[in-house]
């Protein structure tokens, strides 16, 4: 049993599909404050961030826990979450046609080990519809995603190339997590 220190139903959902028994708990930490020279290095202190907040608030003496945190980068860009629909549309359109990295880093603590992964998916896509491109807009769907990006979702028929793990993708290295329990 672990607890995923994350309200991101994606990770949920990956961790049902990999039969990894848990229960979700909230953190608190604001990653705007974070500055970074390179997405890797935002992406880390995300997650050391969220990791050390969640030690804080709930150890790991009851159980394993688990935090994570992803990020978007196309053409040298570290693409955030969108704040309203105009700066989603330009976060999506710098990917449209280009690759994009997705970048999660997790880290697991238990009372015996702890285990932190960087990992990396590559997506070449090719030149996103625009009028499909309003629709998932105007839907609202890309809300609180890192890079208004939903490879499992709105940017899946527009996949040319993949190298890596979906999963890393969808916000959590399930293969690597499940390669340490």
């Amino acid at each position: 049993m672990l607890r995923l220190a994350s309200t991101s139903v994606t990770r949920v959902q990956l961790l049902r599909d990999a039969h990894i028994d848990f229960i979700q708990s909230e953190v608190d930490f604001d990653e705007e404050r974070i500055t970074a020279p390179t997405p890797k290095n935002f992406v880390y202190q995300a997650t050391v961030g969220k990791y050390e907040a969640a030690m804080r608030q709930y150890g790991i003496e009851e159980m394993g826990l688990l935090v994570a945190d992803t990020v978007v980068t196309s053409q040298g860009q570290i693409l955030r979450k969108a704040k309203c629909v105009d700066d989603a549309r330009n976060i999506l359109m710098t990917q449209s046609g280009n690759v994009t990295s997705i970048i999660t880093c997790m880290i697991y603590h238990d009372k015996h080990k702890k285990i932190i992964d960087i990992s990396s998916t590559d997506y070449l896509f090719g030149a996103f519809d625009m009028e499909a491109l309003d629709v998932y807009l105007a839907s609202g769907a890309w809300r609180g995603k890192a890079g208004a990006c939903m490879v499992e979702g709105f940017c899946q028929p527009y996949i040319v190339e993949v190298q890596g793990f979906e999963s890393c993708a969808m916000g959590l290295s399930v293969e690597r997590l499940l390669a340490f329990m």
